[in-house]
């Protein structure tokens, strides 16, 4: 399988007001990002609310639909003459070691192209623990990416430690996102330098540009659920070397980089594509709307950044 680069769109899950999920938003969605020609989809995630989903019904039906739209997509391009990979990297992770392998079992099962597994979180296991997880998940049978988020997990992957679960089978790449750009440039460094079908894709929107630079592979992306174009764009030209147009994209998007986390994610990133008339609806507690001041930075920046 190619080396995964581009911009990934860590999909919301779109909600009616009362909680349940849109399922033809989802569909819209998808196909909105989809004719936006981002470079693959981010299906349950935790900016999908994948901890407050049903996995018996909810799930597998976003599932579904999500690699049912992109294989129409797929054949509508090659009836056009074009063809376009266009992977599917499915959100499996769990503090449970058992049930992530359950969850990476089904991404492989039910079409996915690349199960996410994010580091267990609040056991926080030791580094031996942490790499007999991947280890177990890698076992599977599908490319894994690595989820490094010590602000959700509690546990920063070190690169000592990336750099030995990097040589288990099955292990295509990590989604970095501990906000250590010498961190990210450390694993570029030591890994994917050297074992160059190893992906590196940045975790934090805003630091895509210069993860990118210095040799980085993409992002999974938050923002570009609202503006997939646009972030394509920018990863892309800092992919070609040509940073100073993807420098300008940058800082026309900053204000809003900003924005979509201002009051935790997905809420923010929620109410602003409320804002723009795009799928998004309500929340699942524990997560609540925005408050009124969060309200105001995402409408400003919105307008700021011309979206």
């Amino acid at each position: 399988m190619a080396k995964l680069r581009g911009a990934f769109t860590a999909l919301i899950t779109p909600m009616f007001e009362d909680g349940s999920v849109d399922y033809e938003g989802w569909r819209t969605l998808i196909r909105q990002q989809l004719e936006g020609g981002i470079n693959g989809l981010v299906p349950l995630g935790t900016t999908g609310e994948t901890p407050c989903l049903n996995e018996n019904e909810e799930e597998p039906k976003l599932i579904d639909i999500v690699i049912s739209e992109v294989h129409a997509y797929k054949q509508k391009l090659k009836q056009m003459g074009k063809d376009r990979d266009i992977p599917i990297i499915m959100g499996a992770g769990s503090n449970n070691t058992k049930d992530a392998v359950w969850y990476v079992s089904r991404a492989k099962e039910m079409g996915a192209d690349y199960a996410l597994v994010v580091t267990p979180y609040y056991n926080k296991p030791s580094d031996e623990g942490i790499y007999r997880h991947f280890e177990a998940v890698s076992k599977v049978g599908i490319p894994i990416i690595v989820y490094n988020i010590q602000g959700r997990t509690g546990k920063n992957i070190s690169t000592d430690l990336l750099c030995r679960i990097a040589e288990l089978p099955n292990i295509a790449g990590v989604k970095e996102a501990s906000g250590s750009i010498s961190q990210m440039m450390e694993v570029i460094a030591r890994i994917s330098r050297k074992k160059t079908d190893f992906s590196v894709l940045c975790g934090d929107d805003g630091l895509t540009l210069p993860m990118v630079a210095a040799g980085g592979d993409g992002v999974v992306s938050v923002v570009s659920n609202l503006c997939p174009s646009l972030v394509v764009e920018m990863t892309q030209k800092a992919l070609d070397g040509d940073i100073a147009a993807a420098r300008e994209i940058h800082y026309r998007l900053l204000p809003f980089f900003k924005a979509a986390f201002v009051d935790g994610n997905p809420t923010s990133i929620k109410y602003a594509m409320k804002v723009k008339g795009l799928p998004s609806g309500g929340l699942r507690l524990p997560l609540v709307e925005v408050n009124d001041n969060a309200k105001k930075v995402i409408e400003a920046a919105l307008k700021e950044c011309n979206l």
